[in-house]
């Protein structure tokens, strides 16, 4: 492998790694809020977050990147200046797809929960909010590691989707680079390079759960 091949893979990498990082922070922050949501007290909230996880979860990712990208500018939203990449587009596309199962995920480690350590709560004079944050979300990220480790590999891998909006991450430079030299090698590099990020990341993932484990 030349040095300019090499140099054009380690820039799409750095913007897979880019999207993967910021996707998966944004995910988990707005997929919690989701799964909270879904467990409220309150019907319309409940309903409001069910029919967002449900939309998502039962559409492709590739629709929602197109969506983003194309749909959103036409009602006057624009999240990528004119001339940069766009970057923008697919952060906004892997986070509100992702985010849907992130808050499926929570939900589920929430009703997981003995329904006696929320009585016990109330009985304490905890407030709903008192009881998520002392009570309920701290239990719940402990019981959901395997699962959100699953998502965020899957998130890591599905950043190759932004190559469909000409996001310059891994797999477009990939494609442009099998244009240029009708090597179709390049395809093997590449997954080589997605193993390499998605294997230590279950390796991580598979050690937090077995500390959390023994903690218990």
């Amino acid at each position: 492998m030349d040095t300019v091949i090499a140099l054009e893979l380690m820039a799409g990498l750095r913007m897979t790694l880019y999207l993967s990082v910021v996707s998966g922070i944004l995910s988990l922050i707005f997929g919690t809020l989701l799964g909270i949501l879904r467990v409220s007290p309150w019907l319309p909230l409940r309903a409001l977050a069910e029919g967002y996880i449900e939309f998502f979860r039962n559409i492709p990712l590739l629709i929602v990147m197109f969506f983003v990208f194309a749909g959103l500018p036409f009602a006057g939203i624009r999240l990528d200046p004119v001339g940069v990449d766009y970057s923008n587009s697919a952060i906004v596309a892997l986070t509100a797809y992702t985010s849907a199962y992130v808050g499926e995920v929570v939900r589920a480690g929430i009703e997981s929960i003995s329904q006696g350590q929320v009585e016990a709560g109330r009985s304490l004079g905890m407030s709903y909010v008192q009881l998520l944050a002392y009570v309920l979300l701290p239990q719940t990220f402990r019981m959901i590691v395997p699962p959100l480790g699953n998502l965020f590999i899957a998130l890591t891998k599905n950043t190759s989707i932004a190559s469909a909006i000409a996001v310059q991450e891994l797999m477009y430079k990939t494609q442009l680079i099998e244009s240029r030299t009708f090597n179709g090698d390049i395809y093997f590099v590449t997954g080589l390079i997605y193993l390499v990020l998605t294997i230590p990341l279950a390796a991580l993932v598979n050690a937090v759960e077995r500390k959390l484990v023994i903690q218990n």
